[in-house]
């Protein structure tokens, strides 16, 4: 049984991936029209840190390893299907074509026999048929994270792994106790949109690749994230956990580095990723003197790429965290209102194709709510709220969560209130608007 039990790590790092967009972690899809050649599927997929994958239906096998008699060593993960796929005859959709394929797949396991634990860790990125097999207008795509465990004893269980936590509260030892596939984005047959809202992304890759293999029916040189017949040390986990860790009962803590990888790197050419989160000011005095900043927070793909505010002279990089893409500068000038910055990001150090992409980020001041509260015996409704602007306090506005305007704060300065009579219902809850642009919403806390 999954339960998202809290535990610290898992706090913290859902409290990382709260603050991002919906599309941080894929950042894009080929948009159409799809061909015979892909099977109907989307071509591609692109990360937030600029990693273009193709559908990986490619025959090139590793120089690295060996394949078998009947089992090649594929670079792609090409699953043969009697009667539906013989991998040994040309890709033909729909009568000779995989049931499942993927842009990515990356697998972890861990085995502790003295333990009894038995792990087995995938997620992917996985094109598929909502009926199973090949059929043209039943084309899904999804993103996967799949966990598996063996486990000796009951009790609680974490599994931190690339993207995320996850927390088992396992009634009976036994096999497969933890038995957990979460499939995100299955939508319409050819509606592929629904992955970058999955937990998947950015694309782990290995700290050995790109690889090149040459493709045997084109003769096509492709390169690729990982090998999938080796297993490597990987990068690219948005909360820099680049490993699979199981914790458990009797001082159970087994880890692992290593993943198999596969993923096909696209040609196509596409702008670098660059995904606002704040753009906001502030400013006050202090002795008479005006002490204002600007704060600029993005995301985008980490260094070598370059992330820079254009808009003022001299121009202001920005800078990134941990290597997970998130990029932050404070510049100290005095905006001139309305105002809107300009940043670059630039990811072409990295790959070559990319192109520079430009975003106008409104500026906007900080509201903060620091009390929303209703009294159920008077109906009373008290807000008090400021913003960033000390200077030159704009006008605060209130309305409720959906949309119905409350009123105007009152208050000369910064910090502004708001009493009012609402009935018969409260409020679940409210947002402050700024004549400048920056808003701020809270639940309203009930009292008798």
């Amino acid at each position: 049984m999954h339960r998202p039990t809290p535990h610290p790590l898992a706090v913290a790092i859902l409290a990382g991936m709260l603050q991002l967009p919906a599309q941080a972690a894929l950042y894009a899809v080929d948009p159409g029209p799809y061909q015979p050649e892909t099977g109907g599927f989307a071509a591609w997929y692109q990360d937030s840190h600029g990693r273009t994958l193709d559908l990986c239906l490619s025959k090139a096998v590793s120089s690295r390893v060996a394949g078998a008699p009947g089992a090649p060593s594929y670079m792609c993960t090409l699953l043969p299907a009697p009667g539906v796929f013989d991998d040994t005859q040309p890709l033909v959709f729909p009568t000779n074509f995989p049931d499942e394929t993927f842009w990515f797949t990356a697998d972890a396991a861990i085995v502790d026999a003295a333990r009894g634990i038995d792990l087995s860790f995938g997620t992917a990125i996985e094109a598929a048929f909502s009926a199973e097999e090949p059929a043209e207008g039943d084309q899904v795509s999804f993103a996967r994270v799949r966990i598996r465990v063996d486990v000796p004893v009951a009790g609680t269980y974490v599994v931190t792994h690339p993207y995320g936590v996850d927390v088992f509260d396992v009634p009976a030892a036994g096999r497969r106790a933890i038995n957990m596939t979460r499939d995100i984005g299955i939508a319409a047959p050819g509606t592929f949109t629904g992955a970058l809202r999955g937990d998947v992304g950015p694309f782990l890759r290995s700290v050995n690749g790109p690889y090149t293999e040459i493709n045997p029916v084109t003769a096509a040189s492709e390169r690729y994230i990982g090998d999938p017949n080796l297993e490597e040390a990987v990068t690219g986990s948005p909360f820099n956990t680049n490993f699979v860790r199981i914790e458990g009962p009797n001082g159970i803590d087994l880890r692992t580095e290593l993943f198999s990888i596969s993923g096909k790197l696209s040609t196509v050419e596409r702008p670098t990723p660059l995904i606002p989160l704040r753009s906001t000011y502030s400013r006050r005095t202090d002795n008479g003197d005006l002490r204002a900043q600007q704060d600029v927070f993005v995301m985008a793909p980490p260094p070598p790429a370059t992330v820079t505010l254009t808009s003022q002279s001299p121009a202001l990089a920005l800078t990134e965290a941990n290597g997970t893409g998130s990029w932050y500068a404070q510049s100290a000038l005095d905006p001139s209102l309305p105002n809107s910055l300009v940043v670059n990001a630039n990811n072409t150090a990295a790959i070559a194709s990319s192109t520079p992409t430009n975003a106008n980020l409104p500026l906007t001041d900080l509201v903060t709510i620091s009390r929303a509260e209703y009294s159920l015996a008077s109906g009373q409704l008290t807000l008090v709220a400021s913003t960033s602007d000390e200077t030159s306090p704009p006008s605060l506005s209130a309305s409720t969560g959906n949309g119905a305007l409350i009123g105007t704060l009152a208050g000369n300065g910064a910090v502004k209130t708001l009493n009012t009579g609402l009935s018969p219902i409260p409020p679940a809850s409210v947002t402050v608007t700024s004549a400048h642009g920056g808003s701020d919403s809270e639940d309203v806390v009930l009292v008798p």
